[in-house]
């Protein structure tokens, strides 16, 4: 009995060593976090970057705005009336974030922290007719707001904190490896805590990578939205046609001018036999 006593206690203290390590672990897995978007020649657009052990895990090149409706007073003190808020994620931001091998996360903080973002991002794979193939996707967006804050929201009813969160997302689906881009804007409908109220989140230029970066601070290739290559191919394909078009008028100008001059340098052949006598 006095063995199996003995034996308990040191289960135990071997638990407690291994959750020590593992706690440990993570933390001498440094990970470190740049706010660059100072580097960006689009005054709307920020850049941040996630950094473990010195290397580049997440980076994420986007702007981003928020179109939240709130509840004010009428006139009569009566009734209410909506307004909206237009809320941009500025410059100088404080961002914070996490990777992992399936698992990433971005978190962005702005005016004292009165607006808070959270995109967490995830890796899967799945089988399809030509074996199993890997893909990223954006799996959530949170957005907290606190109307109370007066520089964009003025006399709300209900002030205060609120969460709004996405439902069901699958948004900037990218194969594995590669980073997402799209210039044209997306939006993402939010469902708020305040009583019957939809957020839509805008983002636009976007550049996003969180997973499986070979290069410190650089992009891999680039997986583009299909709005954006519908948009290539409108702008390139009437160049397209008037290269083809240009191309064919000079191939037959060629033919013509070719055909003329072969022409020109045939004998003429007399119909009348008595001309014949006068040839050679």
């Amino acid at each position: 009995m006095d063995l199996q006593g003995r034996a308990v206690p040191s289960v135990d203290r071997l638990r407690v060593l291994l959750m020590l390590f593992h706690t440990m672990a993570q933390i001498m897995a440094e990970q470190e976090v740049e706010n660059l978007s100072g580097l960006s020649t689009n005054p709307e657009k920020d850049i941040f970057v996630v950094r473990e052990n010195g290397t580049t895990c997440l980076m994420a090149e986007f702007a981003a705005k928020f179109i939240v409706p709130y509840d004010v007073w009428a006139s009569n003190y009566v009734d209410l009336i909506t307004e909206q808020a237009d809320i941009a994620l500025t410059r100088g931001a404080e961002v914070k974030g996490r990777c992992g091998h399936s698992e990433s996360e971005l978190q962005v903080f702005w005016v004292d922290r009165a607006y808070a973002l959270k995109m967490l991002f995830v890796k899967e794979s799945h089988n399809t007719s030509k074996g199993p193939e890997a893909t990223w996707r954006m799996s959530k967006v949170q957005f907290v707001y606190d109307s109370s804050e007066k520089t964009h929201f003025k006399d709300a009813v209900s002030a205060g904190k609120h969460t709004a969160n996405s439902h069901h997302l699958s948004a900037l689906v990218t194969p594995a490896g590669k980073s997402y881009e799209c210039q044209a804007q997306q939006t993402i409908s939010l469902a708020s805590s305040d009583p019957q109220k939809t957020v839509t989140m805008i983002l636009s230029a976007v550049h996003i990578q969180p997973f499986d970066i070979i290069s410190d601070f650089v992009f891999s290739e680039e997986h583009k939205c299909p709005v954006d290559e519908r948009e290539q191919l409108e702008e390139t394909l009437p160049l397209i046609l008037g290269l083809i078009l240009g191309l064919v008028i000079v191939v037959t100008l060629v033919i013509y001018h070719v055909h003329h001059k072969m022409t020109a340098n045939q004998v003429q052949i007399p119909r009348d036999r008595s001309q014949y006598k006068h040839m050679g």
